[in-house]
């Protein structure tokens, strides 16, 4: 019988159904149907729909092939920055999801993958293969990829050890005075909408963001941030919670410019590469949409 393996990258605090049925193919009540007949466990344990997960959850589920859907390769167009036997890093356009999610199961850069690799890994089960990381569905910008599992548990060890680093461009709303700052605020989900995350002390995560002003223009700024801890929705939460939301970003406050999302861009990504121990470092330059984006205003303030 198949199996799935995932574990569970952030606090949830959502029963186990709900979380299964948001992060796999499966639906909700063949999750319930498969607890039931002692087929999900938990850190090798038998549990109940109603169990809430939790950070770092070892989750395996047993399951018919025929409750599955197959994960099709797609000739989706990706730019791929390196490629060598254990990695591949990618440079991912704006409105391309990572991972299948009920309701699109074939438009996501898995299956881009799927088309342009043989090998990836499997260490996060069926469902995720080759991905160590994610970025929002409308955040561009660099993630890399692994081919196999050596790979793939070597670069998760540096996102826990936080020996990998990322580094992101963000326009946001309102002129930052400070040209430094840092930004320490636990991050969990929001508990009347679990869709978005929150700062909050209950069921949280340590978050820690930092950023340094590149320009300010109109009313907006431009800010070179820094990830040191890696919560979803890290940077638009944190900006938002000092009242300076990234723009376009409706979801955490920010004004609406258009319907293609945040303007987020993660331009530099740096780790230790698995197999030569050496680090390795991957730049971007600032996409075409934020660099316009920010012509545009100077050219209202004539500047």
């Amino acid at each position: 019988m198949p199996k799935l393996n995932l574990i569970v990258d952030d606090n949830y605090n959502v029963r186990l159904d709900a979380y299964l049925a948001d992060n796999t193919p499966l639906s909700r009540s063949n999750i319930q149907k498969l607890i039931k007949e002692e087929k999900i466990l938990v850190n090798n344990k038998v549990t109940s729909n109603s169990y809430k997960v939790k950070m770092n959850d070892d989750i395996s589920v047993e399951y018919e092939e025929t409750v599955l859907t197959d994960l099709k390769p797609a000739d989706i167009p990706i730019d791929i920055v390196y490629e060598d036997e254990d990695i591949i890093v990618i440079n991912k356009q704006k409105g391309l999801v990572v991972h299948p999610a009920p309701g699109n199961y074939d438009n996501t850069l898995v299956n881009a993958l799927l088309f342009n690799c043989k090998d990836l890994s499997d260490v996060n089960g069926f469902f995720r293969p080759g991905i160590v990381h994610r970025i929002d569905k409308d955040t561009s910008g660099l993630l890399v990829v692994a081919k196999n599992n050596e790979a793939h548990n070597f670069l998760s060890e540096q996102l826990k050890d936080k020996t990998c680093y990322r580094k992101y461009y963000a326009i946001v709303k309102g002129t930052i005075e400070n040209n430094k700052g840092e930004i320490n605020a636990p991050i969990g989900r929001n508990p009347k909408d679990r869709q978005k995350m929150c700062v909050t002390a209950t069921n949280s995560k340590e978050a820690i963001t930092e950023f340094e002003v590149m320009k300010r223009f109109g009313d907006c700024t431009l800010l070179d941030v820094s990830l040191l801890t890696g919560r979803t929705h890290q940077i638009r939460v944190h900006m938002a919670f000092i009242h300076h939301p990234v723009m376009n970003d409706e979801k955490y406050g920010g004004p609406h410019i258009d319907e293609t999302g945040q303007f987020l861009h993660a331009y530099y990504l740096s780790f230790i590469h698995p197999r030569t121990k050496e680090r390795v470092s991957f730049e971007t330059p600032m996409p075409k949409y934020m660099e316009e984006y920010i012509e545009s205003i100077e050219g209202i303030n004539g500047k």
